[in-house]
């Protein structure tokens, strides 16, 4: 097979394109989080929780939070597993090899000490669910054991190790708490399960797909892999090292690019060694570290420009006064005026999408 020789320019297309970030928008929310494969919820929310901001920026103010709960709890079109909404036609891919799981030998030897436990949650929401975890009784016989924010809570454990093995599913939510039920009763029963090896492969393709390009191996990353293994075709992108992945369909030259504040969950920026080869950008998620250390802000969006990523908006929704709070504007390139124009009346849409009155902008 021929390796395909990307200009970076070339590069940074193929990915913004692939994650439906370039003009025109998407219309509907099963076609944005099918292309994507998921939404990562995070409990993070000093603008907007981050499945509904990376859903608004491709879709702008025509979006929803309710349109995404309707899929959800009602039409089923998407379904919730480990923090991650996903479309429902991929479920087969995740519920291979669910039987096998957990993987490690701990948390299957406190699988099966707990077996009574996990019956009698079983027995439980299939007479009473959905419920949330409040609703549950503790009755392990053996606590789980954590130096984490998990220890001794076993009924939280036991939920999270079912819904692994696909034998409870997320039904909805109250608030940010899940509702558990019988997986029979969420998820459809002419699901086709492929082998393990086969949602393997469909997985990368699926993440290829959604990526552009990707690096057949990388480093291991939380919740969801950056890596595509085999999936679509070599290439080699100029002034980067090693070889890449490349999906296929994804290599047209046509590109009419636009401008747009992301969530700093987006896929786009995600992997943080592939943004800085193929963008020049660097971004960390600073909501974890003191005020004093951070550079761009609690919860900085960083921004879009056509085919660059340009710098990072800090801003906070503020509800009480109706207002969106532009705490700083980070250019990592000297800003044109088409480009603060451009990010401006992205701030303008996204107040109004948050049914802000207004967007305060930067103190000088």
């Amino acid at each position: 097979m021929s390796v395909h020789r990307l200009t970076k320019a070339q590069a940074r297309r193929i990915a913004v394109r692939a994650q439906l970030l370039d003009a025109p928008r998407p219309t509907d929310l099963l076609t944005v989080v099918q292309r994507l494969t998921l939404l990562q919820i995070d409990p993070t929310a000093a603008i907007a929780p981050s499945a509904d901001l990376v859903a608004w920026s491709r879709l702008g103010s025509a979006y929803r939070p309710a349109d995404l709960r309707q899929a959800l709890e009602q039409g089923r079109t998407l379904f919730e597993l480990d923090a991650l909404i996903r479309p429902m036609g991929d479920l087969g891919l995740y519920l291979a090899g669910a039987a096998d799981r957990p993987s490690y030998d701990r948390s299957r030897a406190w699988l099966r000490d707990n077996d009574r436990f996990r019956r009698e949650i079983l027995d439980l929401l299939g007479s009473s669910g959905p419920l949330t975890s409040r609703d549950i009784p503790d009755t392990c016989v053996v606590p789980w054991a954590s130096s984490g924010w998990t220890n001794n809570r076993n009924v939280t454990q036991m939920l999270e190790f079912l819904m692994m093995r696909c034998e409870v599913a997320i039904s909805g939510r109250i608030g940010r708490e899940r509702l558990w039920d019988l997986a029979e009763r969420v998820y459809p029963a002419d699901v086709v399960v492929p082998s393990v090896e086969e949602a393997d492969r469909g997985k990368n393709e699926r993440r290829l797909g959604s990526l552009g390009i990707a690096r057949q191996k990388a480093r291991a990353m939380p919740m969801e892999p950056i890596h595509v293994g085999d999936a679509g075709e070599p290439a080699v992108v100029e002034g980067t090292k090693g070889e890449w992945r490349v999906d296929p369909a994804a290599l047209v030259e046509d590109f009419e690019g636009r401008t747009a504040l992301l969530s700093p969950f987006d896929r786009l920026v995600h992997d943080r060694a592939r943004a800085q080869e193929l963008f020049d950008f660097e971004y960390t998620l600073e909501m974890y570290k003191p005020a004093a250390k951070r550079r761009w802000g609690y919860f900085a969006l960083p921004v879009l420009h056509h085919d660059r990523l340009v710098g990072k908006v800090d801003a906070t929704a503020d509800h009480t006064a109706s207002v969106l709070r532009v705490h700083a504007i980070h250019q990592d390139v000297r800003f044109t005026r088409a480009i603060t124009k451009a990010v401006n009346a992205e701030l303008e849409d996204l107040a109004s999408w948050l049914e802000l009155d207004a967007v305060e902008p930067v103190a000088t």
